[in-house]
């Protein structure tokens, strides 16, 4: 065993989620981060209000906090250790993971402007691209996750590449590196919905990406009990996004807070189980007889294996195969299981699943819907915190009745 005494920069994920980096005094010494449940702070009188104000306008701090809507100090804690994990200058929260995403690309964007997203986005970011952004002069371009083909899309206006990796629901994992390289040569930012890597699997602003949003309902939370979102990225970049929430007040209540830190706790041996979960579930379902096709980054199979396994730690727990079988052959078997509840969301304690025709893409036309992949027996589950071979032994009896 080495001797040799470890610093802050030596800490480990499981350290910086509960820690940060280093301690901070909490109230009344409570071990655990109060919950400050109040909409506004007082002034002790007019002349503080005054020399507040006047401060505030040059830009100095004099106090932490003035209204619930600027923030709140359960929520700064959260982000302080958020902002650890990730390897951040800075965190943001958000009271959901799609008011992070849709309340930074507006923070960012341009008059005029141009943004590119990659394919398989989540449904939800996708119809903000494709029906909303418009409304606000903005163009939008959907290319296939590569950085030849968002390369090729960049215009004189084009001023953000937004991308997700893993995407949702194929898993399709994206050569960051080479992203980030065209995004630099072109003079254009970088965000990336990372939800599904994780900061325990994936470390995007290493990789020199500009900004880095999360679910962090889905596993930092993790325990399908609270919404939120979070962007990170650095200190001084984040300045317009914070002005933005600010403004809009799309930040969580301290009790979502609360309980996203509380996850935070077990997120490294949380992470260490979904890791483990989903690369030995793909590997059954791989070699099942009734199973058609599986996508996970982790198996050989998957086309973006290699770039995977070059940049991620393991590859969490959410696995889309295709049932060999009709569309009441899939049902069949998404109703035969036991452990699974039928709802979207991942990374909770609990197991999920999604027969994604009928539950993300419903209101579709059905050649849309099987124009992008969206077919009858396409099936998504996200996996929990279950004993694995349970899991598997749930799976197969499931597929039994097929």
């Amino acid at each position: 065993m080495s001797n040799k005494k470890t610093t802050q920069k030596d800490w480990r994920p499981a350290t910086l989620a509960i820690h940060g980096r280093g301690r901070k005094p909490k109230a009344h010494h409570a071990v655990s981060t109060p919950i400050v449940q109040t909409s506004n702070y007082y002034f002790d009188n007019c002349a503080e209000v005054w020399n507040f104000m006047k401060l505030k306008g040059e830009g100095k701090v004099v106090r932490e906090h003035e209204y619930g809507r600027y923030g709140n100090p359960t929520q700064q804690e959260c982000e302080r250790k958020l902002a650890a994990i990730e390897g951040a200058d800075r965190a943001i929260l958000f009271s959901t993971g799609m008011s992070a995403v849709i309340l930074t690309i507006m923070a960012y964007m341009k008059p005029e402007g141009h943004i590119i997203f990659t394919s398989d986005c989540y449904r939800q970011t996708r119809d903000f691209a494709t029906n909303m952004l418009d409304k606000f002069g903005v163009e939008v371009s959907i290319v296939d996750p590569t950085a030849q083909a968002i390369e090729d899309a960049i215009r004189t206006n084009t001023n953000i590449i937004f991308t997700e990796s893993p995407t949702n629901p194929y898993l399709r994992t994206l050569d960051l590196t080479s992203i980030v390289k065209v995004a630099k040569k072109h003079g254009v930012m970088t965000m990336i919905d990372s939800t599904l890597a994780t900061p325990y699997n994936l470390k995007p602003l290493e990789m020199g990406v500009d900004i880095v949003i999360h679910s962090a309902t889905k596993y930092l939370g993790g325990h399908n009990d609270l919404l939120a979102g979070v962007a990170l990225g650095r200190h001084e970049l984040l300045n317009d996004l914070n002005r933005m929430q600010r403004m809009i007040g799309a930040t969580p209540g301290p009790l979502s807070c609360f309980l996203l830190e509380r996850g935070l706790k077990t997120f490294a041996l949380r992470m260490e189980h979904h890791n483990r979960a989903g690369q030995a579930v793909a590997e059954m379902l791989e070699a099942h007889p009734k199973i058609e096709k599986v996508w996970y980054p982790g198996l050989k199979s998957h086309p973006d294996h290699a770039i995977a396994t070059a940049q991620m730690k393991g590859f969490a727990s959410v696995i889309t195969f295709l049932v060999k079988g009709n569309d009441a052959e899939t049902r069949r078997f998404i109703d035969s299981l036991e452990l699974f509840l039928i709802t979207p969301s991942l990374g909770g304690s609990e197991s999920l699943v999604t027969q994604m025709a009928t539950m993300s893409f419903f209101d579709y036309p059905e050649d849309y819907r099987h124009a992008i992949g969206m077919v009858d027996n396409l099936v998504r589950i996200a996996l929990g915190l279950e004993d694995i071979e349970d899991l598997i032994a749930d799976l197969k009896q499931a597929l039994d009745r097929i």
